[in-house]
């Protein structure tokens, strides 16, 4: 089976189609060089280095017996290290930064290479070509791609690793290989001598590399599937994990950073004398600023007294040549927009409209969002007489080490990156102009013509992160909806407006058609039959946007799914009852997740208490379905989320117990779009929040009891990291509908 390949940085849809219609011969889609060039901003001239600029000094050789057709991604050499104590550690292709894949890629590994699971340990790669993704051919972590992109490689891999101690063992043994098997780490003759995996490691790495494989039966499986424990658990719940945030090299001196109140603003004047007097402090630096802005950079040895230093500055802005944006006035930009004709994505005729039985007209508002992961941005940058090496928790460290290459006049081949554990990110560390990596490099070519020849850690605090912009784009949606007394939809007029995320950057190119950022739409429409009118609008704004956790589904999920329980409701009919019947016979794995999700909730036989209320969503993306089937109520004028059942169909599940903890986080950080405070706005150019004092994301008590149900499947993986988000707040929604009799238009929720 093929799995269309998807985009990195959570850019699924629209590139998986283009891939697919370039490559029609069921083999993994990559990125054309050409493309990849392009996309990097290396030109002709510069591109003979490229593939070198992407080994890193401490990356493993490409084994030297492996096949000429065999490629970096294929070797075994690079992703398995075998210890003499038969300590198995497994390199993974991503940035593990709370997904779970510092786990799940070493289970598929270990599972074809019949390792000892209690021996198995997992390490970060870094930009050596070996670790791209195997379709894409980039270094991403996003798009939920991790699994679904690497599910054969690694299980080929782990075969690749298993064959070649086979055969190391049949020549120490003088036996055919064929009477050997594997089992927990050993090498097992039939007559029952035993050689450990440790033992033979140095002879297996010199034996040459077999170009095909033969795979186990998943009737076989020992590791896939079962739900196993993570490999950083400990660590991370007895805080012994570091982070990227962590770092510590000797001499190092941290560095935060005075950004521009305004995004791309200039300095008038700057008066640092109050912060050089601050103990500790080492030096303060202009530095250029992304957007075209400038910002200060103070240097000290820590963080402390760096941001000490900071708050010392007496800094005037320069503000008149950028725009001011502001959130009222902003949304009557949009609402005029929306009147206005546009890009067409779907153009269904609407003749049908004027004269439907039934009608409905609806408005929704969708605010800026923030990303606000727990561990803020920050990047160690250290230069030296060979190169530089950036200590950074990366989800696009190829692009990234280019970008760094790029502000420190090196080589590509010349920086080194070293790729750390994350503490969340939900998009914000995959960006495509790689702001804070690039500010980091500023702030240490600067440290250095200013005579500090150390690594320079930088850091943003909470203040930096919430303000320092790449937000989900702030949205506004119209319908106009005709249909008859039976639901059928008879006509379908939408109209969109939003920043695109990828206009002006190197993605444009893939991403945008006919004036439409596939971003923005994905989600729309499908899976329903529904003849549909599309009109888009991106209008340039001085925010800048990204994606952020399901990118388009966050807010397309919420108006196809309310909009779909509204004619349920307006048609006297079951929500679920009429969701089947659009599916008809197609969209079985919407269906299946849909039954699920029902039949395991009670939803229909289980009576709620008095005030509560049923409510129902099921949405894809990231070729995963997740269905929702929530119980809530309102208390004092508020909405409450009591229960939520999820059915899922990720095809095969690697980890169940991994899959269930992202669709709880998922569920928590969808729930979180609804409450009140969880939005963005600007006021004369400044993002008006600063904390999650003044920016609400969703904790631990706001988490309703949640029960994570997994559709059975043997087909290859899909995506996971986040489907689970898009159908939580419409489930929500629709239940307090029901309640009230008012639908929602709004997120965050607003009853009055």
């Amino acid at each position: 089976m093929l799995i269309t390949p998807a985009f990195p940085h959570e850019l699924p849809r629209a590139l998986q189609h283009m891939l697919a219609r370039e490559r029609q011969d069921n083999t993994p889609a990559t990125l054309p060089r050409r493309s990849f060039l392009k996309l990097m901003g290396v030109g002709a001239a510069g591109s003979g280095g490229l593939a070198l600029g992407l080994f890193n000094g401490d990356a493993q050789a490409a084994d030297a017996a492996a096949p000429a057709d065999l490629k970096p991604t294929e070797q075994p050499a690079a992703f398995v290290q075998i210890a003499p104590t038969g300590e198995v550690t497994v390199t993974i292709n991503r940035l593990e930064f709370g997904q779970g894949v510092q786990t799940a890629l070493p289970m598929i590994l270990a599972e074809e290479l019949d390792a000892d699971w209690a021996k198995v340990r997992s390490q970060h790669g870094n930009s050596n070509p070996a670790y791209v993704d195997p379709r894409i051919g980039l270094h991403i972590t996003g798009g939920s791609n991790s699994i679904k992109n690497s599910f054969s490689q690694y299980r080929e891999l782990g075969a690749r690793a298993r064959a070649m101690l086979l055969a190391a063992a049949a020549a120490r043994l003088n036996m055919d290989v064929s009477t050997l098997r594997t089992q927990a780490g050993q090498v097992i003759a039939a007559d029952g001598r035993q050689l450990g995996y440790g033992e033979l490691a140095e002879a297996a790495m010199a034996q040459p590399v077999p170009a095909k494989v033969t795979l186990k039966d998943p009737k076989d499986f020992r590791l896939i599937g079962k739900p196993t424990s993570r490999l950083d658990a400990k660590a991370k719940s007895s805080g012994q994990q570091s982070f990227g945030i962590d770092m510590h090299l000797p001499g190092q001196l941290t560095a935060v950073v005075a950004h521009p109140p305004v995004f791309g603003a200039k300095l008038k004047s700057l008066d640092d004398s109050a912060a050089r007097a601050v103990r500790g402090v080492k030096a303060v630096l202009r530095i250029p600023a992304d957007r075209g802005g400038e910002a200060v950079a103070v240097i000290a040895d820590g963080y402390w007294p760096a941001k000490q230093g900071r708050e010392a500055l007496k800094l005037d802005w320069d503000t008149t040549a950028v725009e001011k944006v502001d959130s009222a006035r902003q949304l009557a930009q949009y609402r005029a927009l929306a009147d206005k004709p546009g890009a067409r994505k779907y153009d269904a005729d609407m003749a049908a409209l004027a004269s439907a039985p039934k009608k409905i007209k609806a408005e929704f508002v969708f605010p800026y969002l923030a990303h606000a992961p727990m561990e803020p941005l920050n990047c160690t940058v250290q230069i030296g007489d060979a190169g530089a090496q950036l200590w950074v928790g990366s989800q696009f460290p190829g692009v990234d080490g280019m970008a760094a290459a790029k502000v420190l006049g090196l080589k590509p081949e010349q920086v080194q990156m070293h790729v750390q554990m994350a503490g969340g990110g939900f998009g914000r560390r995959a960006v495509p102009t790689s702001d804070y990596v690039v500010e980091a490099c500023q702030i240490a070519k600067a440290a250095q013509t200013a005579g500090l020849n150390v690594p320079i850690r930088m850091v943003w605090s909470r203040e930096d992160d919430i303000q320092g912009g790449y937000y989900r784009p702030m949205h506004l949606h119209r319908a106009h909806i005709g249909f008859d007394a039976k639901g059928k939809v008879l006509a379908w007029d939408h109209v969109l407006v939003g920043q695109s995320i990828t206009s002006g950057t190197a993605f444009e190119g893939f991403m945008i058609k006919d004036g439409i950022d596939n971003t923005a739409v994905e989600g729309l429409r499908e899976p329903y039959p529904l003849p549909m009118r599309l009109t888009v609008h991106h209008p340039k704004v001085n925010v800048p946007v990204l994606w952020w956790r399901s990118v388009g589904s966050t807010h397309t999920a919420f108006v196809m799914e309310t909009l779909i329980d509204e004619i349920a409701r307006a048609t006297k009919q079951d929500p679920v009852a009429y969701r089947m019947a659009l599916f008809g016979d197609k969209h079985a794995r919407h269906r299946a997740a849909l039954q699920l999700a029902v039949d395991q909730s009670g939803y229909g036989k289980k009576r709620l208490p008095a005030g509560h209320a049923w409510g129902v969503a099921v949405h894809e993306s990231f070729e995963t379905v997740v269905a929702y089937v929530v119980e809530a109520s309102i208390k004092k004028g508020q909405p409450v989320l009591h229960r939520a059942t999820a059915g899922v169909h990720c095809n095969l599940a690697v980890n169940p117990r991994t899959i269930e903890a992202q669709v709880q986080g998922a569920a928590l950080m969808g729930l979180g779009m609804c409450l009140p405070g969880a939005a963005i706005t600007l006021k004369d150019g400044v993002v008006e929040q600063r904390n999650f004092d003044g920016y609400t994301v969703a904790r631990i008590g706001d988490m309703p009891q949640i029960a994570v149900h997994i559709v059975p499947s043997a087909e290859p993986p899909t995506g996971m990291g986040e489907p689970g988000l898009p159908p939580l707040a419409p489930a929500f929604a629709n239940a307090i509908a029901k309640l009230t009799g008012k639908p929602l238009r709004e997120l965050p929720f607003k009853l009055a």
